[in-house]
């Protein structure tokens, strides 16, 4: 017989004029008065939410010091860095239900007015360091223009046109609590939120707030790199794991990415480093792939089907693994399991996943490609075909009515889909 297990979790009480003694003496060049509104907060991150409190705990040592490291260099007060707690509870791959994405959740246009640029291969607003300095930027843009902390964040969530008019129906006034009444109702839970966050990270200990396997962030160094790259078989190459690779490096958004036009930062453990630089010329040319083929393989993973959004969905089927879906899709398996909501890599036969996919010309080339009639040769009296520079088994399949890939690599005796240009190929 199998007994129940219970677990316990202490929760201190604690009163208001507690929690106002403990900021009184709180070291912070932010201003903090405490009222219900924040009291409820504190209480909310304490007591009725404490896994968040524990996930974001969890997570600080990866990101404050450079936080705090930025903000020394722009003068800028140091609890702004709670601000990314309240943002996207410290995970660079946070979404919202609007697009913005990253730590400090940036929308599109305004990443781009901050040199955070996107494409289907990198997201700029995932990168640690460039988000953190556009968010850090854009923050003290918005202090000149308020001289207030308080109404600079106000505007960094609901715009500086909400506090503008907010100002305007107040009468004139310019701190946050005397506007606090005309700005959007998200807003006027942002700043409390931030202000309770202050307060929880600060004394943790107080509430019976611990990590029970403490996290240790991963030392590393940031290398240039200018040519292809193929996630699994750069982990190959270098034995350094993909988890760790898409960990360290977030802005990566797909698990393949071709020769671009600029260098990709890419961050590396710091014990892989010296084996990197030293055999980094090898790695690339065994990386190296001709761009039709990759253009020829991504458009064979064509989706069942799409929404409005570029959100494919598929079924999970016997013998799936996250890794293999995610490389037939051309994403990372981090960016999968934020999409799904996964915590692991554990998927069961029949399970949906949503994959969202970038506007791409991909398809619309593969069905030109296979409109073309075959240029066929006879030889010993079968049909042979001569692969052509961007052919790959699925093409040239999708081009012969009633022949599979599999019928092929038979009729070739083929161990896998790898085809090159010029090689024969007996197609009946």
């Amino acid at each position: 017989m199998v007994e129940p297990q219970y677990q316990f979790d202490y929760i201190p009480d604690f009163t208001y004029s507690e929690i106002e003694q403990r900021i009184s003496v709180m070291e912070t060049d932010m201003p903090f008065e405490l009222n219900e509104t924040i009291f409820s907060f504190i209480n909310y991150f304490t007591v009725r939410n404490r896994e968040y409190t524990r996930m974001v705990l969890a997570r600080k040592d990866h990101y404050f010091p450079l936080f705090e490291e930025k903000l020394r260099q722009k003068d800028m007060p140091e609890d702004i860095k709670f601000l990314a707690v309240i943002e996207s509870g410290l995970n660079p791959k946070a979404r919202s239900r609007v697009g913005a994405m990253g730590l400090w959740q940036f929308m599109p246009g305004t990443g781009r007015e901050y040199q955070l640029y996107v494409n289907q291969y990198i997201d700029d607003r995932q990168d640690p360091i460039k988000s953190t300095e556009a968010a850090l930027k854009y923050l003290k843009n918005l202090h000149r223009r308020y001289g207030d902390w308080e109404l600079a964040m106000a505007a960094y969530n609901c715009g500086p046109g909400n506090v503008n008019k907010a100002i305007r129906r107040s009468g004139g006034k310019r701190t946050f609590w005397e506007i606090y009444r005309f700005l959007p109702r998200e807003t006027r839970s942002y700043i409390p939120q931030f202000q309770a966050i202050m307060y929880v990270m600060r004394h943790s200990e107080h509430h019976n707030l611990y990590l029970e396997d403490p996290t240790f962030p991963m030392e590393f160094e940031q290398i240039a790199w200018d040519g292809h790259l193929d996630l699994a078989h750069f982990s190959k190459h270098t034995a350094i794991c993909v988890e760790d690779l898409e960990f360290l490096t977030p802005s990566l958004v797909a698990s393949r990415i071709p020769k671009l036009a600029r260098e990709i930062s890419l961050r590396i453990p710091k014990s892989h480093v010296d084996y990197l630089v030293a055999n980094q010329d090898w790695i690339k040319d065994s990386l190296n792939v001709q761009a039709t083929q990759f253009v020829a393989e991504t458009a064979a993973a064509t989706p069942p089907q799409t929404s409005a959004g570029h959100t494919v969905t598929y079924r999970v089927k016997s013998g799936d693994v996250l890794g293999a879906i995610a490389q037939q899709y051309n994403v990372s398996i981090s960016n999968l399991k934020n999409w799904n909501g996964l915590n692991g890599n554990m998927i069961r036969v029949g399970q949906v996943l949503h994959i969202h996919q970038p506007n791409s010309t991909l398809n619309q080339r593969a069905i030109a490609s296979s409109a073309k009639p075959l240029q066929v040769d006879s030889e010993n009296g079968s049909k042979v075909y001569t692969v052509q520079p961007g052919d790959s088994l699925w093409l040239i399949s999708s081009r012969l009515e009633g022949v599979t890939i599999e019928q092929l690599k038979k009729l070739n005796n083929l161990n896998s889909n790898q085809i090159k240009p010029g090689q024969k190929l007996i197609i009946g």
